[in-house]
């Protein structure tokens, strides 16, 4: 795989904050190779011209059948990326099974279908900021932004638009959650998954006995009409997939966004004298603190030479987001500071943290006016609002897949009108 002797780098399973090891492994180069859980070798693509070069590259593929250690039976079951590899829908196919499945859910991700749906995401907005304004003087001035705001915000959304009842939409987050963490044992990673099925299957059991305006029952009706345009498999796939895609990283855009304007806040009040406005936020908090570390997974499909690194054929590739955005080539020697003017900059890289080539994040649109209104509403209302524990203090994310904290007790201050 890698030709240079350096010792491979275990990914720790516990997660934790990315950055400082980024800078080590980006310090050996644009590509390295790793450990994975299970003592599974791989590969991370760190740089960011690397990493555009890696995911546009046509002998790269995503299907699981080019991962040879599973293909060859060295992947134990029960492994904690095992549904990144194997789980059937957009994220692990391939070319004109890529195209289909895609095609079958992008109406509901156009830019026409997203701004429809700014009315409700307001509305959504204003009643979680009064649930997290009343959680917060039930609480002693402190509630915990992520239970009360990040995760029900795009948790809402995307369960109405898949047409998810909201009795299934706390569990729901419970099991993707164990899905994406990356240091969960065997047993419990089959059972979560077992679990997760079994409620997906029973969303789409009332979708398919009473169809709505919704993307579950559109994807059933393709399912019923033409069985060779949407397996069941993929049926059952596609919703993992979005369910997981569609709220895990708008909860941690949203976070990690909070965190970064209190602990800047100069930043913060360019803002809100209108310096930069909340786009420029969320593109900065994107680039700076991707809500993604390293995602799985892809497989050269031959012996792949990406920036001087041979990475061999069969090897499961992490794209390194979180890398590439603080990666000094592409984004200067101030890379690593947040500046929410840097997005308006002449010249300025654009950051790939939601991807790049065909497997583009398609809810891109959704996630970016989710994070925008979000923050707009939050600091408008609350413009004093702040951590109510330090930085150190916080319990990062169970997952290097993930990157975020667990919990986000904030003190909102006084509520403005």
């Amino acid at each position: 795989m890698d030709t240079s002797p350096v010792t491979p780098h275990r990914l720790d399973p516990a997660g934790g904050c990315p950055h400082a090891v980024n800078e080590r492994l980006l310090a050996r180069g644009a590509v390295t190779s790793v450990v994975l859980p299970g003592e599974v070798e791989g590969a991370v693509v760190l740089g960011h011209e690397a990493l555009k070069e890696f995911l546009a590259h046509p002998d790269v593929a995503k299907g699981a059948r080019h991962f040879t250690a599973l293909n060859e039976g060295r992947v134990a079951a029960g492994w904690p990326l095992m549904t990144f590899a194997t789980v059937q829908g957009m994220t692990t196919a391939d070319g004109d099974d890529h195209r289909r499945l895609r095609s079958l859910v992008s109406k509901a991700f156009t830019v026409r279908r997203v701004e429809q749906l700014r009315p409700r995401i307001e509305d959504l907005t204003s009643t979680l900021l009064d649930g997290l304004n009343t959680a917060a003087q039930e609480g002693g001035g402190v509630a915990d932004l992520r239970e009360h705001f990040a995760l029900p915000l795009p948790m809402g959304v995307i369960g109405e638009l898949l047409g998810v009842d909201a009795r299934y939409r706390d569990r729901l987050h419970h099991l993707t959650n164990q899905v994406v963490s990356t240091d969960i044992g065997p047993e419990q990673a089959v059972a979560a998954n077992r679990e997760l099925m079994a409620v997906l299957g029973a969303v789409a059991a009332a979708r398919a006995e009473n169809p709505g305006d919704d993307l579950t029952s559109a994807l059933i009706a393709a399912h019923d009409e033409d069985g060779d345009r949407l397996s069941q498999q993929e049926l059952m796939g596609t919703l993992v997939l979005m369910i997981i895609a569609g709220h895990e990283t708008t909860l941690n855009l949203i976070t990690n966004a909070v965190r970064a304007l209190c602990a800047h806040r100069d930043q913060l009040a360019s803002v809100l004298d209108g310096e930069a406005d909340w786009a420029d936020v969320v593109e900065e908090t994107l680039r700076w603190d991707a809500p993604v570390s390293y995602f799985p997974f892809r497989y050269p499909v031959r012996d792949l030479t990406v920036d001087g690194t041979v990475i061999a054929q069969g090897t499961p590739v992490l794209a390194g987001y979180s890398a590439a955005g603080r990666d000094r080539a592409a984004h200067g020697p101030d890379a690593d500071r947040f500046d929410v003017t840097r997005p308006r900059r002449p010249g300025a890289a654009r950051h790939i943290s939601l991807g790049h080539g065909a497997h583009y994040c398609l809810g891109a649109p959704l996630a970016r006016m989710e994070a925008t209104i979000a923050l707009e509403r939050l600091f408008t209302r609350f413009p004093d609002l702040d951590l109510a524990v330090s930085e150190a203090e916080l319990t990062r994310q169970a997952s290097f897949v993930g990157n975020s904290v667990r919990t986000l007790p904030v003190r909102p201050g006084t509520s403005r009108p």
